[in-house]
């Protein structure tokens, strides 16, 4: 399996190009903004773009949809239906974090509407990339559509933003729910073998064992219903 990571957006989210290396089919992982160096590489590797491949449908993990699906046409894209007012809203989430119209354009934040979606993820799909298998588990909890995908023979998991590094996501947005994240997670991510490699959607990559014996908000050292360390 080849990965490459490319952190875009003024949030530094990843977005990464994942590409079976037999036969060179590739996804593009939340793509978060126009990136010329994102194209270029999928371009210059001589890989084959099968599909816009969505996490959630946060502006920081779409915004690149748009400029991407123009690239390469043929490339499917693909969310959870639970996300799709998030994905279809997309020039409008901006307002919603307080920016003013005339600060868009600065900001990189003018969003185009984005393609239509080719289809919806389905929780429990097997979805082919190439030699990978990528097991698709919806994780509601940071959003209501949020799913991950795990690639088991390789051991490698992409979470977007579920679960980082000694820390979990945000869960004081719209859609989303402490208590059904720390569930989704513990279900989806922690049944994964502890060698698994955790690719999330900001920071550095972590491994499941590591976070299910030392992430304060799944051992219990951490309660968010109780808002301190105890």
């Amino acid at each position: 399996m080849l990965v490459e990571t490319f952190p875009l957006t003024a949030f530094q989210q990843n977005t990464r190009i994942v590409a079976c290396e037999q036969t060179r089919r590739a996804i593009c992982i939340d793509p978060g903004e126009q990136s010329d160096e994102l194209i270029d590489f999928i371009s210059d590797n001589q890989l084959e773009l099968q599909a816009i491949t969505l996490t959630h449908g946060h502006l920081d993990h779409v915004g690149g949809t748009s400029d991407l699906a123009k690239a390469f046409p043929d490339a499917e894209v693909l969310l959870h239906k639970d996300d799709e007012d998030l994905y279809y809203g997309l020039p409008k989430q901006p307002l919603f974090m307080g920016i003013q119209p005339a600060q868009l354009e600065q900001l990189g934040m003018a969003y185009d509407q984005p393609p239509k979606l080719t289809r919806n993820w389905e929780d429990g799909e097997v979805y082919e990339v190439g030699e990978l298998r990528f097991s698709i588990r919806h994780c509601p909890g940071h959003t209501r559509g949020h799913v991950v995908l795990a690639e088991e023979t390789e051991k490698r998991v992409f979470v977007g933003d579920c679960l980082f590094l000694g820390s979990i996501g945000r869960t004081d947005l719209p859609g989303g729910d402490y208590d059904q994240l720390i569930d989704s997670i513990k279900r989806n991510i922690l049944s994964l073998d502890g060698e698994t490699i955790v690719y999330s959607g900001h920071g550095p990559e972590t491994t499941v064992g590591r976070e299910r014996t030392t992430n304060p908000f799944l051992t219990g050292v951490y309660q968010m219903s109780r808002g301190r360390f105890i």
